[in-house]
């Protein structure tokens, strides 16, 4: 779900794209101000209105819900690969030939129609969800089970620290991975500290990578049009990296125990080829590069993002969330600020290519002014994965038990048909317990 959700939001930039051109035509007639409007009102008004829509879903759910919902998943997932595969024709086609206003309307109604279509299928469950719960309200109230008194037994403290010390190494001490974590118990984690580290470096590459795109493409000599074409397509590569990460990951830690982390520093590896074709220019190259970097961005961050989920646990996602949120960011900042930035400027001085249009800033034209940048990244990008790769190591013995053991275990107390663990699976994660409480 949450590569399927994060799958959304990369389709976004070519929807913005096609919306815009919709409402204000091709260029916009040279002004930036309409665009920056657009991006500011609409996903506000969206939230806005859907606010009312969101509500807590409580497991546990009995099998025939579960499949419910697989169903309607599945659907979701048909209609956004039906929307990504007519974006990709639709800005190919953008390319090829020069639309007129009504024809960037009708292919922005067609994007907004098909942006409806889930909908729809929320209305068509909700509708069957309600029929099923008024049909078995009355079996439900003669089969309740009458209230029982229930004793909680109090936990006996075998003792408090007394001194400030040992009050805060007892706070530091993180519990056994996949329980929830306190964001301090987090922070402080070698975990968390080789998953940022990854992130920065990894994810920021690739960052550095698309913010660049259209002045890389300037730089090596792309026609306009091709520039516009490869970047709006960086958006469907995206989305299909988060929706095959998504679906992939999961089946592949369900099936084969392969931990997650493993395969997040597998696509870090995939990127480096990438940036390998920036640095050195290969003549039509950046069509490839655009695709490896796109898709491998899109892929690593809902991995990344479940792997926060997974070892601190839920009861501070929110927060942790935008933890991993912020790393990005940062890597951006250093690769493409402090280095990219840098050498560009010092390569175009050097150049002496300095626009004459008051406004515009250097230009620097030629392989030489990325070529050691992105060597920079590749080389970053690689020590990432290396990274990764240990935190895959120290995680090993967690993914190779049932990570999910505790939510199986909580729904059997429940009580709930078709929901349980076995024995062995709740003795596994006990073991586990002793091994996966490190720092």
């Amino acid at each position: 779900m949450l590569g399927l959700l994060k799958g959304f939001v990369g389709l976004s930039g070519a929807i913005f794209t096609q919306l815009y051109l919709a409402f204000y035509g091709p260029g916009g007639g040279g002004d930036t101000k309409p665009l920056i409007l657009l991006v500011g009102w609409l996903p506000a008004a969206v939230s806005v209105a859907f606010l009312g829509t969101i509500r807590i879903i409580r497991p546990p759910r009995p099998p025939a819900a579960a499949r419910r919902e697989y169903r309607a998943f599945c659907a979701f997932l048909y209609v956004s690969l039906a929307l990504a595969a007519y974006l990709l024709v639709v800005i190919v086609l953008q390319k090829r030939f020069q639309f007129t206003r009504s024809e960037y309307g009708v292919s922005a109604a067609v994007v907004f129609t098909m942006l409806l279509l889930p909908l729809g299928i929320v209305l068509r469950e909700e509708s069957a969800l309600f029929k099923h719960n008024m049909s078995n309200a009355p079996e439900a109230q003669a089969d309740a089970p009458s209230p029982s008194a229930v004793t909680v037994a109090t936990k006996q403290d075998p003792g408090k620290p007394t001194t400030a010390g040992a009050r805060l190494l007892a706070a530091l001490r993180p519990p056994p991975r996949g329980e929830d974590y306190t964001i301090l118990q987090a922070l402080v984690s070698v975990d968390m500290l080789l998953l940022f580290t990854a992130t920065v470096f990894g994810v920021g590459g690739t960052l550095t990578a698309i913010d660049n795109m259209g002045q890389i493409g300037e730089s090596l000599g792309y026609p306009l049009r091709s520039i516009a074409t490869f970047v709006s397509l960086i958006s469907i590569w995206n989305y299909l990296g988060r929706v095959t990460a998504g679906f992939a990951s999961e089946a592949l830690l369900s099936r084969y125990r392969i931990p997650r982390p493993l395969l997040v520093a597998g696509v870090l590896l995939l990127t480096v080829p990438g940036h390998l074709l920036i640095a050195f220019g290969v003549p039509g190259s950046l069509y490839a590069a655009s695709v490896l970097v796109g898709f491998c961005f899109g892929a690593a961050y809902p991995m990344i993002l479940a792997i926060i989920s997974e070892l601190f646990g839920l009861k501070y996602y929110s927060t942790l969330y935008n933890v991993g949120n912020v790393a990005s960011p940062v890597g951006s900042y250093i690769l493409n600020v402090r280095v990219a930035g840098r050498i560009y400027d010092r390569e175009a001085a050097r150049q002496g290519a300095v626009a004459a249009v008051a406004g515009k800033g250097v230009t620097c034209v030629g392989t030489r002014c990325y070529r050691e940048s992105f060597l920079v990244v590749a080389a970053v990008t690689v020590g990432a994965a290396a990274v990764t790769l240990a935190l895959a190591w120290r995680t090993r013995a967690f993914y190779a038990g049932d990570i999910y053991a505790r939510f199986k275990e909580g729904a059997a107390t429940t009580g709930v048909t078709g929901i349980g663990v076995g024995e062995e699976a709740a003795e596994e994660s006990k073991k586990q317990a002793g091994v996966d409480g490190r720092l």
